[in-house]
């Protein structure tokens, strides 16, 4: 597959770096392309984000990752959920206006924060054929009561949340009583056993890239069956 590095620029000052894999078989284009972004305490090099990307190109659909400003410039601590979705936004804006990433259909997701900011860009008006959940952080840990859904009613395009049953950031009841809230078609791929990072006891018997390979399966299985309902 074709890889090339870019930057995304957010201001005069400031820009993120971001990464894109283009398959092969496509001659330097593909039809579909899905934007990830990566969880609070990772960038985008993280293992399983950058197996995640490389998985789905592999599957013959263009992958784009890249990095929040406090991870560029090798911080901690989350940036504001302002600048958050001021990246995604920019991140957006650089596809529609690339000659280079010119795809019938984008998809819009991540892991964690990344997909949860996502989501509400979208909500607010940014233009995508679907949103991509790795494990929707629907809550802080013991603390259920603090939903993170106040947007769902605002989001229209159809969604796929991958959880792990063990996932302590997000009460699969809960989960499934707030997905009606969401105007777009819902899917819900559960991976037994997993935490929030998708880790799975040594007493399951499954290795770390079998529930890897799971969850790229059931993404490309997803954007496909959108793919074709968008055409249809």
């Amino acid at each position: 597959m074709n890889e090339r590095s870019l930057q995304v620029v957010l201001d005069e000052k400031e820009s993120v770096s971001a990464s894109v894999l283009v398959p092969k078989a496509s001659d330097g284009k593909a039809s579909a392309l899905l934007v990830l972004a990566h969880g609070a305490g990772n960038d985008m090099r993280n293992p399983f984000l950058s197996f995640v990307s490389k998985g789905v190109a592999g599957a013959g659909i263009a992958t784009l990752k890249f990095n929040f400003p406090y991870k560029e410039k090798g911080r901690r601590a989350p940036d504001s959920a302002q600048k958050l979705e001021a990246t995604w936004r920019a991140v957006l804006d650089r596809i529609r206006h690339d000659p280079a990433l010119d795809f019938d259909c984008v998809f819009a997701g991540g892991k964690s924060l990344g997909g949860r900011m996502a989501s509400r860009v979208v909500a607010q008006g940014e233009r995508v054929d679907g949103l991509l959940f790795l494990g929707y952080p629907l809550h802080p840990p013991g603390k259920p009561e603090k939903q993170r859904i106040a947007h769902f009613p605002d989001i229209t395009v159809p969604a796929l949340f991958i959880q792990g049953t063990r996932d302590t950031l997000c009460d699969l009841a809960l989960l499934r009583e707030a997905l009606p809230r969401i105007q777009g078609d819902t899917d819900l791929h559960l991976v037994q056993g997993g935490d929030h990072s998708f880790d799975l006891p040594k007493r399951a018997g499954v290795t770390q890239k079998e529930v890897w390979e799971e969850i790229v399966a059931a993404v490309v299985n997803w954007i496909t069956a959108r793919r074709r309902a968008l055409e249809d």
